[in-house]
């Protein structure tokens, strides 16, 4: 077996037993990992019941190089942590997702010292291939819809394996961007809000990266399916739904388009909750989950203060429902 750049035999070698392929014909980068952890690759191949694969293979650097600074044995094991997460979440979670929040289709998986891999389903060949840098109408609603079907899926469910409280930014796994937060009200706030949060009787499992950079869409951009597992875990839905809307809004899209947000993702939940048989007061979830919609909102923006000072989602609307919720505390 030949192996094409990017591949190395053994690795090349649990691909074509995955797939029953004869041969790995190309490679190709699809995208470099944060901080120079590995790479994104596409395998196209010859034989066997796919055409092409993606592999995500991850190698603990010698050296961490943040590009915002954050360089440290902390972010190195937060890290290491995010991977083991997503390796346990397509190992154990991911063929739970029925085609209305569609994931990959994890082939193999291999762990190792020095690093991790996993052989996916190309997206791409599965429908999913569009990409979009901004949103229209469709996009919207299948982002939400994906949202809604992946969070009524797991309601209830207990993240065994997975990060206990999931999302990138969550208070107890970022104390060095807490530190780095001014002092003030938003600081001192931040145990509040994260235990609000915490609180709400109505969990379920969080992508935990939701932005629009994570979802590929079908042609016409009416179905979504999402990647990027590193960061789920157990919370409240409106930490994905606030750091979706903020990932693709800008803040007077924010200001103008988020209550109707709110009311089709509510929509989409109550079906895709009675679809999946879960038994429980949806009036009361509502309720719950819409006053919390701000309280993520700002969670968020309270990372981002200590994380990304000048970051442009730090806007007016952000700073608005941020003192609103202060207000209330």
């Amino acid at each position: 077996m030949a192996v094409a750049d990017h591949i190395d035999a053994e690795l090349g070698a649990v691909v074509l037993v995955a797939t029953g392929a004869r041969a790995i014909v190309n490679t190709q980068i699809v995208q470099k990992l944060w901080s120079g952890y590995g790479l994104i690759v596409r395998c196209d191949l010859e034989g066997g019941t796919q055409s092409s694969v993606i592999v995500k293979q991850v190698r603990w650097p010698d050296q961490h190089d943040h590009p915002y600074g954050w360089s440290s044995d902390r972010s190195h094991q937060r890290k290491l942590r995010s991977y083991q997460v997503e390796t346990m979440w397509y190992d154990r979670y991911g063929h739970q997702c029925p085609d209305a929040c569609r994931v990959p289709r994890c082939l193999a998986l291999e762990a190792g010292a020095d690093g991790v891999a996993i052989v996916l389903e190309d997206l791409d060949d599965a429908g999913f291939g569009a990409r979009r840098q901004w949103v229209g109408e469709a996009e919207l609603d299948a982002c939400l819809s994906w949202l809604a079907s992946f969070h009524a899926t797991f309601m209830g469910e207990q993240p065994e394996g997975l990060w206990e409280t999931g999302t990138y930014w969550h208070l107890a796994t970022r104390p060095d961007e807490f530190d780095a937060l001014a002092d003030g009200p938003l600081k001192t706030a931040a145990v509040a809000l994260d235990r609000r949060l915490a609180k709400s009787p109505f969990q379920t499992f969080v992508h935990g990266d939701a932005k629009l950079a994570n979802f590929c869409f079908s042609a016409d951009g009416r179905r979504a399916a999402a990647v990027d597992f590193q960061y789920v875990g157990g919370g409240c839905g409106m930490k994905d739904l606030a750091y979706f809307i903020s990932s693709c809004l800008d803040e007077d899209e924010s200001e103008a388009m988020a209550p109707g947000l709110l009311d089709r993702y509510f929509d989409l939940l109550s079906d895709e909750l009675e679809r999946s048989g879960k038994a429980l007061d949806f009036a009361a979830l509502e309720h719950d989950w819409r006053a919390l919609y701000p309280v993520a909102w700002t969670d968020f923006y309270r990372f981002l203060e200590g994380w990304s000072p000048g970051h442009w989602k730090l806007h007016r609307y952000s700073e608005r429902l941020a003192n609103e919720v202060l207000a209330t505390l």
